[in-house]
Order: structure tokens, then sequence, then C-alpha cells
């Protein structure tokens, strides 16, 4: 069956490619997401797959009940888009101003309906049941993943695989990891405010950007001086905004940062020391302050048992050396939640091609990916699929095949 599997799959690559572009041409943002899970849900439905739509608010639903009884599992992909201006010149562009698909979950969902569509055709030779998430808004907190998980789209699932084509990674590589493979994700804001006055006359007023400014540097040593070097963490100030004329000390001066860990102890270390930083400074220089934090996805922690047999699947996909086990990445993923409820992976599938210009990160204005990733994934999400159903086959299931 497997041959024939992986076969189907390249028959079908074109199919992926049309649909991977047909998606990119019309993205839609997080949480207003219409026409593409509406889509989804009719092309699964023309498959013969039993679909609930508008789970959890905007997501998709799929259950593929094969002809064996056995267990339960999941693959997930979104397909939401990012709110950038698309540089990229293609030919199936963006055509919608300012929304881009930036990230490749164009590319997660083509390669998903497109394993459905080779897992239909083989339902009677499954020993279990598939069951399709195709998530809104990942890519904007508190995230489609949750409001899905209470929707109850995880119900009766035993594992869960998901992966990300990941264009710095290059096309043919596959990365897993054991563990926390990429950081819980936390937003913070600090509104500093003293007493503007005249450029001329400082001493009248307390600068709310000098004291910001010595905000900024001393967050900097939080990770150097408090974390346990053995642990990773980031504290990063992506906003600082103040005053407004070359003359005027600003009376205000706002500061927006990220705070990214694996632990949950040094998460929470690190919003209670940037509190306590701010406030000995402020106190010190005549300032007040007021301090948000927002915590965003916790960190993707792999299940060690469904990652080392994944591990095995890629590497009878692809060569043995373009397989690893890769570094943890700083970025937050919402497939998170679905680790808290039930054990899986989530990997990594090279995208990038040097030799095609595809060199751009995620998140940018010409980003893209190497289509062919999209096939690598599809084969290894389809026999981690396959190499489930036998490792947890019934035995009843067992004593037929001997007789």
């Amino acid at each position: 069956m497997l041959e024939s599997f992986l076969h189907r799959l390249e028959e079908l690559y074109p199919e992926m490619v049309e649909l991977r572009r047909m998606l990119h041409a019309r993205p839609e943002l997080s949480f207003q997401e219409e026409q593409t899970p509406t889509m989804i849900a009719d092309y699964l439905e023309r498959l013969g797959v039993d679909v609930v739509r508008g789970v959890g608010g905007r997501g998709v639903v799929g259950y593929i009940k094969g002809g064996k009884p056995g267990k339960t599992v999941a693959l997930r992909a979104d397909f939401d888009a990012l709110p950038i201006q698309e540089e990229t010149g293609l030919p199936f562009a963006s055509k919608t101003a300012g929304v881009m698909h930036a990230c490749g979950h164009d590319g997660h969902t083509a390669t998903l309906l497109v394993l459905a569509k080779v897992l239909m055709e083989r339902r009677d030779q499954l020993a279990g049941t598939v069951v399709l998430i195709h998530q809104f808004a990942e890519e904007l907190a508190p995230g489609g993943a949750i409001e899905m998980i209470r929707n109850g789209c995880l119900k009766g699932v035993d594992a869960i695989y998901g992966t990300h084509l990941w264009s710095t990674m290059p096309l043919g590589q596959i990365g897993y990891r054991q563990g926390p493979i990429m950081a819980a994700a936390d937003r913070f804001e600090l509104v500093i405010r003293g007493r503007g006055g005249h450029g001329a006359s400082p001493h009248e007023t307390v600068d709310s950007i000098a004291v910001a400014a010595s905000v900024v540097s001393q967050l900097q040593h939080i990770v150097s001086r408090n974390i346990d070097p053995l642990k990773s963490a980031v504290v990063s100030i992506g906003s600082f905004h103040a005053g407004g004329a070359f003359n005027v000390i600003a009376d205000s001066a706002t500061i927006v940062g990220t705070v990214r860990t694996f632990d949950s102890a040094v998460q929470d270390f690190i919003a209670e020391r940037i509190e306590q930083i701010t406030k000995g400074i402020c106190e010190a220089m005549g300032a007040e302050y007021s301090f948000k934090y927002k915590k965003g996805y916790p960190a993707v922690v792999n299940d060690p048992i469904e990652t080392e047999h994944f591990a095995q699947v890629a590497k009878s996909i692809q060569e043995e050396s373009l397989v690893h086990e890769m570094e943890p990445v700083m970025g937050g993923e919402d497939f998170s939640y679905y680790l808290q409820h039930v054990p899986g992976t989530f990997f990594f599938t090279g995208a990038g091609n040097v030799e095609k210009g595809i060199v751009y990160p995620h998140h940018h204005p010409k980003f893209d990916f190497d289509e062919g990733a999209m096939l690598i994934a599809a084969k290894c999400l389809g026999k981690a699929v396959l190499d489930f159903f036998n490792r947890n086959e019934y035995p009843i299931q067992k004593e037929e095949q001997r007789s």
C-alpha cells in the first residue's frame, strides 16, 4: 500500500500546486476568513469526507473513517494570511491589497487537501480514523486552535501531527525535535509618564525619554544576568515611541516588546523582573509607569515517543543525511495547544531554494517557498498516519491477517 500511496501523491502534485496558487492569490486575514474555509469544506465534501463547518468559529474539520477499526490520528493545517503588501511579482500574487500569504499557510492547506484525497481513495484499507483539522487564525493570538479544541476537534483523537514549510531550511531537509521545539511568545507594553517641558529647561521636567531609555538598557540584562545560561530566553524591544518636537521634552514614552521562553517558570520570572526594573528606575527618577503583560501561545512541546517514530518515518522518505534533530526555534505557534491535550509532533519541512531566489524569511513581503516541499510534507504526514495505524493495530486484526 505504501508504495502506491506515495506514487499517488506524486501524481497529484500538480493539483497541490494549483490549489496552493489559488489560495495564495486570495488571502484572508486572521479571524476574517470567509472564502477560504468555504473552499476547503466544499473540496473535502466533494471527496466524500464527513465535514463539520464553523468549528470554533471559522475552522473546518473533516473525518475519514477507515474500513477497519482502530485509533484516531489528527493532521492540522492553518489557512490564515498576514497584513503585508506582497512584493514577489509572482503571476499568482495576492489580489488583495495589503494582505499576503507570507508564512506558507497556503502550502499547508494545499498539502492537507491533496493528502485527504489520497487517504479517501484508500479509506477501506485504513485501520482507524483520520481527523483533518483546517485551522483559522494561527497568526493572531489568541488564535484559532484553542477555540477549535473547545468546540471538540480533538474529541477521540489519540495523536496529532503537523508541519511548517520553512523557507530558511533548504528544500529536502526535515527538522524534528523531541520536547520543546518552538517558544512561548508573549507581548508586553510599558508606558513611562514623566513631566514634560521646554527642551531648554530639563531641570524643570522629568524626562520620560531618559527614563524609558534607562529601562530599555536595563531590560537587556535580564537574560544575561538573571536567567540560567542553560535555559533559553529572549527579551526584545520592538517599539519605542515618544515626543514629537525637537525642543520639547516628552511627558510620556511607550515601549513595546516581546518575551520568548520555553520554561513557564522562566516566563513568569521575566514578567516579574520587567516590572521590578521599571518600578525601581521610575521611583529613582521621579516618573510613573503602567505595565501590561500578555501571554501568547505556550511553547510547542513535542511528545518524545511520537517524535522518535516520526523521525524514522522521515528517514524512510528522505535520505537519512537530510533528516536531523534541529535546534529550537524562538518563534511561536498555537499548535502548542493541541499538544497539551494529545501526544504528537510538529516538524519543519525545508522549503528554501537559493538557486530559485527563494531566500526570504517568513513574514517578508518577498516571501515564497519551493512548492516541491509540499510533496515531501504530504509524504511524511501520510506515512506518519499509516505508521501510527500499523503501530496501534487492534490484536483481532493481526489475528485475521495471520489466518
